[in-house]
């Protein structure tokens, strides 16, 4: 097999401000696997959260390359990836080569990525639109124009430094998206006080669920916090793993699942086999990202009760497609594979032109 990757910056249509952070941009590397005239795709995006800068990240999609060119086929190559043991590398890369090896042996096979993990249910579902921390009024605009295209689930972040705007902001996204359903995500922003007093207001605004409202690294502090809660807590932060989500199961009213934070396809199938019947349901998350990085999760959208895959949605500029998302629906496609393809600006700069070979 000969393994390729390619470094691209992605811009966002505008700077999104979550609790701990504003971004504007961030650099996507895609791996590319050919074997026997056909190619698979993968992406894998920088992240200061997860302490993936891009360098590293080429550094270990170039290992990765390494140890792909052992196998005699994409079939050998990805039935060893899944029995790998847990951590062996950072679960986005994992996530990225998993991807590329998807997409080749969907191709192989003449089916799409779902029916090549045996995921029956169907590949669609309506995914939230995040808003940033902005104004109240801003975001009441924008809810209105999301609506308006079709959007019926918005995510409203939260965590600014005064609490009453953030549900100043809630109570302008309500009044301006009577019907929609409502998320909200603090990004582990607020004090387990806090999100008491907060909680109960943001049940009465309609708010359906919160993600993550209490900061990571006590979960406990977080499944105390759910027992009593008004309405449904989603662990996102505190449920990076497999024994993450063991430990929540049950305890939380719902988990996070990012294929870039647990490994992709196969350790998101496991996690939601895991929580199947506790009490706990899926939420498919993701970070922003091009259709190419958002495409496996919608491959797995049957299983989630949330869907939150609007990564590609916030771009200036997506330079894949395949996976819809501006009219509030994203849906894989019966094409082979991950069925999505790359838009080409011209034939010399296009999606195929500057991939490096590594392997």
């Amino acid at each position: 097999m000969n393994v390729s990757q390619r470094t691209v910056t992605l811009h966002l249509a505008e700077p999104l401000r979550i609790s701990r952070s504003t971004m504007a941009a961030r650099d996507a590397v895609w791996l590319r696997v050919e074997h026997a005239g056909q190619r698979g795709h993968g992406e894998a995006v920088s992240s200061a959260y997860y302490g993936l800068d891009t360098a590293t990240l080429r550094r270990l999609l170039h290992e990765a390359a390494l140890e792909l060119g052992r196998f005699a086929d994409p079939e050998s190559a990805l039935r060893a990836l899944w029995e790998e043991e847990p951590g062996r590398r950072p679960a986005a890369v994992t996530a990225a080569v998993e991807s590329a090896l998807l997409d080749l042996c969907g191709k192989r096979a003449g089916v799409p990525v779902h029916r090549l993990v045996g995921a029956t249910a169907e590949p669609f579902a309506a995914t939230a639109r995040t808003l940033g921390i902005v104004p109240a009024e801003r975001a009441a605009a924008r809810a209105r124009c999301l609506t308006d295209s079709g959007f019926s689930v918005i995510k409203v972040k939260a965590g600014a430094a005064d609490p009453e705007d953030d549900m100043a902001r809630i109570r302008a996204v309500r009044t301006a998206a009577p019907h929609a359903r409502l998320l909200l995500d603090p990004n582990g922003a607020w004090s387990v006080a806090r999100a008491r007093e907060l909680l109960p207001i943001c049940a009465e605004l309609g708010v359906e669920a919160v993600e993550q409202p209490i900061g990571p690294g006590d979960p406990e502090a977080l499944a105390r916090l759910a027992e009593h809660a008004p309405l449904p807590i989603i662990a996102d932060e505190d449920a990076v793993s497999y024994e993450d989500v063991r430990r929540l199961a049950g305890r939380v009213q719902g988990v996070n699942v990012k294929l870039a934070k647990c490994g992709g396809v196969h350790a998101a199938l496991r996690i939601a086999s895991l929580i199947e019947g506790s009490g706990t349901a899926l939420m498919l998350g993701c970070l922003t990202a091009s259709t190419l990085g958002i495409a496996p999760a919608v491959h797995l959208a049957g299983h989630a009760r949330w869907t939150d895959l609007d990564g590609h949605l916030l771009l200036a500029h997506d330079p894949w497609t395949g996976i819809g998302g501006t009219d509030g629906v994203v849906r894989a496609s019966g094409r082979p594979g991950l069925g999505v393809r790359p838009l080409a600006t011209t034939e010399e700069e296009g999606e195929e032109g500057r991939h490096e070979n590594v392997a």
